[in-house]
């Protein structure tokens, strides 16, 4: 007996490998059993499929109204959807593609290898593309729809990051990167021209479309822009019926909430144009997805439940003919009696293993295979490797015109062709180099014609132009409308209305109005969506929370978005502020959920680059949601360059009196800092608001520049002042002198800085110092912190590196310059914030802001609490000019007393 026959006889009587088992049901009766099989199959041969489906939806029902609870159906036999019987012809040429694909895999594989032979070892990986090719190749040849003639009539493909260099090694076949990019792979710095590790619109902005790595971003986004393809097509802005949506992810990346998160969505909203491709490679990053159990089912149990068309891809044709053979449904109870770990076992043991502990459980199985040698069983294949049986697959998801979203699960080997150097094996995700021996098998392996003298060096090959494959491989994309993935670099204009047109609307919200900053941003909303001009571009989106912020009167007005229309009629369908649903609605109002928010918001602030118009999201939001919960969602806006305006409601540690901890946000200004295509923006006035979302349009829409515009907005309301003469400029750059109060013989003058609702509280500071201490003062309006230290930054760093030319000034310093101090800066958030500004204020400088934990409490008692409001930043000031002997230390002490202020409180930042 041979050790592979004795240590699988072994793993057979202990189970091991084996999903555990429950008490199965007993057939008491086989003859009875045998009359109901034999009615379902006459019933499916006379009448067909749908007529079954019918009966058996009847057995349930009945069975439900006499109370008994019957199995799930969710899950069906570990074998293929399509039986080989329904699988249509292949119209490909299988011998090319085979050819081209294999070449695909040995430039993706030399690609990574090389880069990591040189000092530096960048890293790459080889694996997913090597269980994925065949995959995105049948894709290639006869699914993926190009861009077209008119640039914008292609699907939206999210291919799976850690492909990225199969995509690459496509793209030099096809002649759009040369040999020099290959070599630098992870090296975007060197001479040349390099390639990015994964898809980053923002490093090569003419191939990329869509970042899908971090993990779970891209099945989420493709969702919300299946959905969003249907939001053009529903309110007549463009036709997206052609466009498909795919995305392609690992099973691993499956345990992402993202991933899974909103599938019920693309069911609800019937969302036929969104195409899932599953790669089971039955392995993550460390080891087996599912070890102890079975991915492909856990998946289709999930996205059958949430009514998904599951397509199941999990054996190759070599199985086929077994499948055919075994009249006892041994082989398919055997495929689905063992456990993922197990698979992946096998892919690394002899035939000799296989036959004995996969087929040697049951003697009929063995009976199949007694004529199949070791090697042919070692070789039965995946139906992820096998393009029949995937192209099957995807034109059944083409064709399917139920209304549901589709899914394919297909089963491969992680290192496919990787032999002994990773394939199926725990290691394959992190490997990335090969010895010469590896590579020698892996040319052999797929007949790519280079000498074992070359091999070691793993070089890149490339067929003659005018070759069988690239001539194929270009008839093929040119056929369905141009390379993928491609990302135009230039993109229509839209002209945006200029300020004068919301003259009516600052002078309504000026003049003492009393409101708060978000109210003045959702004004401002309604009135670009009542806009003549870009009206029917605006898409604001809100994650139901649409009454917090004022904006029910936009439900009539504009409708919320529902692809069904509206089935039924609300509760408050008298009233003004009505909830009303449409086909053609226009507001995305998403439920809760900031993630799927912000994926609307990227799919529309891409809509210029995909669909080639000028789609303008306005995304409002509690903004301790947004930065802090979803930036990786915002960092991939950035990285995709999505244009449109981030609007944070509820804004400010103190403006939200009451929420407390979990919703007062102090910190997402700074959070905004690191993201350099964001501009960040603290208004405190309406006409401030007004300003700031004009010059957005304007910067965004009118002359194409790829940002985002964040705006934080209070619901703190107070009176709101005329707009002053020659302040837009300050407005927009981040400061601008509001309010100067001098005073006979004064003291000292100082300058205080303000933003938000925060400025209130240095209008009366300025009052107190003026009337209580004698100290003139200045008090600007500080709209932008970051602009300010941006553009500062730039000057600082241009001025270094030309140290023989005339410096240059930046706005900060212009205004500033002759300026006297101290300054003294308050904010809602933190001091971090304002201490940006440190090297360039001339003089003295200090920051107040709310660093620390929220709670609830009246803003007041907050700003008290947190030192930002007028007392506090009256003591700061004298503190400030006590060190300049200005004052004592004793005034300081008597102003103390005199504000009721407790110098004994805790430090708000360990409260």
């Amino acid at each position: 007996m041979s050790d592979s026959k004795t240590v699988a006889q072994a793993e057979i009587e202990n189970q091991i490998g084996e999903l555990q088992k429950g008490d199965q049901p007993v057939d008491i009766d086989v003859a009875e059993t045998q009359e109901w099989l034999s009615s379902l199959d006459y019933v499916l041969k006379s009448k067909g499929a749908d007529r079954v489906q019918f009966l058996i939806e009847q057995l349930r029902d009945r069975a439900a109204e006499e109370g008994i609870q019957c199995a799930e159906d969710t899950i069906t036999p570990y074998v293929n959807t399509i039986p080989a019987k329904d699988q249509p012809a292949f119209p490909g040429n299988r011998d090319l593609e085979r050819r081209l694909k294999s070449i695909v895999r040995w430039n993706a594989m030399a690609m990574v290898v090389r880069a990591n032979k040189r000092p530096g070892g960048v890293g790459g990986h080889i694996s997913t593309f090597a269980s994925s090719a065949t995959l995105y190749e049948v894709a290639f040849n006869h699914f993926f729809k190009g861009r077209g003639e008119d640039g914008y009539s292609g699907d939206s493909i999210y291919f799976q990051g850690h492909a990225s260099p199969g995509m690459y090694s496509r793209a030099f076949l096809e002649g759009r990167i040369n040999e020099q990019n290959l070599e630098n792979f992870r090296r975007e710095l060197e001479g040349g021209g390099g390639l990015s590790s994964y898809p980053h619109p923002w490093l090569m902005p003419n191939f990329w479309e869509y970042p899908t790595v971090s993990m779970g971003l891209g099945p989420i986004m493709a969702i919300y822009q299946a959905r969003f393809n249907e939001y053009l097509n529903d309110r007549g802005i463009k036709n997206t019926k052609g466009q498909k949506v795919w995305a392609f992810l690992g099973d691993g990346e499956c345990d992402e909430p993202e991933t899974l998160g909103a599938i019920g969505l693309a069911a609800r909203e019937r969302l036929d144009n969104l195409i899932f491709v599953v790669n089971c490679n039955l392995q993550r990053l460390d080891g087996p997805v599912r070890g102890n159990g079975k991915i492909i089912q856990e998946l289709e149990g999930i996205f059958r439940g949430a009514g998904w068309n599951v397509i199941k891809v999990i054996w190759g044709d070599d199985w086929d003919e077994l499948l055919a053979k075994d009249v006892t449904g041994l082989l398919a109870k055997r495929m689905n009696e063992v456990v993922d770990g197990q698979y992946q076992k096998y892919v690394g043991m002899p035939g000799s293993y296989i036959r004995e502990h996969f087929f040697g459980k049951y003697p009929e199985l063995l009976k199949l295979v007694e004529n199949y040698s070791d090697e042919k069983l070692e070789k039965l294949n995946r139906g992820g490797h096998d393009p029949e049986k995937v192209y099957a697959a995807y034109k059944a998801a083409m064709d399917s015109d139920n209304g549901r979203p589709n899914v394919i699960l297909a089963k491969t080997i992680k290192g496919y062709g990787l032999g002994e150097a990773g394939e199926g094996r725990n290691i394959a995700h992190n490997q990335k180099k090969m010895n010469e021996q590896e590579l020698l098998e892996f040319r052999t392996r797929f007949g790519i014609p280079i000498s074992d003298e070359e091999v070691g060096t793993a070089p890149f090959y490339k067929p003659p132009a005018n070759s069988a494959e690239l001539t194929y491989m270009k008839e093929r994309r040119e056929t369905l409308g141009g390379s993928v993935p491609s990302r135009p670099t230039e993109h229509p204009k839209l002209e945006v209305p200029s300020l004068d047109t919301f003259q009516k609307l600052i002078d309504r919200l000026g003049n003492g109005k009393n409101c708060s900053t978000t109210f003045a941003v959702v004004q401002m909303l309604i009135a670009l969506c009542r806009d003549k001009q870009i009206g029917k571009f605006m898409v604001p989106i809100v994650p139901d929370e649409s009454r917090t912020f004022g904006m029910e009167g936009m439900f009539k007005q504009f409708g919320i978005y529902a692809h069904a229309g509206q089935l039924y009629e609300p509760i408050d369908s008298a009233i003004t502020f009505s909830y009303k649903e449409a086909q053609d609605g226009q507001i995305l109002e998403e439920g809760i959920t900031e993630c799927g928010s912000m994926s609307s918001f990227n799919a529309a602030g891409t809509a210029y680059s995909c669909h080639g118009v000028n789609m303008i999201p306005f995304y409002i939001y509690y903004s301790m949601f947004g930065f802090q919960r979803v930036g990786d969602s915002i960092w991939a806006a950035a990285d995709m360059r999505a244009k449109g305006f981030l609007v944070g409601g509820t804004a400010g540690r103190t403006s939200l009196n009451g929420e407390g901890l979990q919703h007062q946000d102090g910190h997402s200004l700074l959070n905004a800092i690191a993201f350099p295509t964001v501009r960040a923006y603290d208004p405190a006035f309406a006409y401030e608001v007004i300003v700031i979302i004009q010059e957005g349009l304007k910067r965004m829409f009118q002359e194409g520049e790829e940002c985002i515009y964040y705006i934080t907005a209070e619901n703190d309301a107070y009176d709101h002042p005329s707009m002053p003469e020659d302040c837009a400029e300050g407005i927009v750059k981040g400061m601008y002198k509001f309010r100067s109060r001098d005073v006979k013989s004064a003291k000292a003058r100082v300058q205080l800085f303000g933003s938000g609702a925060i400025l209130n509280s240095a209008l009366r500071a300025q009052e107190i110092l003026a009337d209580d201490y004698g100290i003139a003062s200045d008090v600007w309006s500080v709209t932008s912190y970051t602009q300010l230290r941006r553009e500062a930054a730039t000057c600082e760093r241009w001025n270094m590196l030309h140290p023989t030319e005339t410096p240059k000034k930046s706005y900060l310093e212009e205004t500033l310059e002759g300026v006297e101090g101290p300054f003294i800066s308050a904010s809602d958030y933190v001091k971090a914030l304002g201490e940006q500004l440190t090297p360039w204020i001339p003089g003295d400088y200090y920051c107040l802001g709310t660093d620390g934990m929220g709670r609830s409490e009246t803003r007041e008692a907050l700003r008290r609490h947190f030192e930002v409001d007028a007392e506090s930043i009256t003591l700061a000031t004298l503190s400030r000019l006590a060190k300049a002997d200005v004052f004592t230390a004793k005034d300081v002490a008597n102003a103390i007393k005199d504000l009721g202020y407790d110098a004994e409180k805790t430090n708000p930042y360990f409260a």
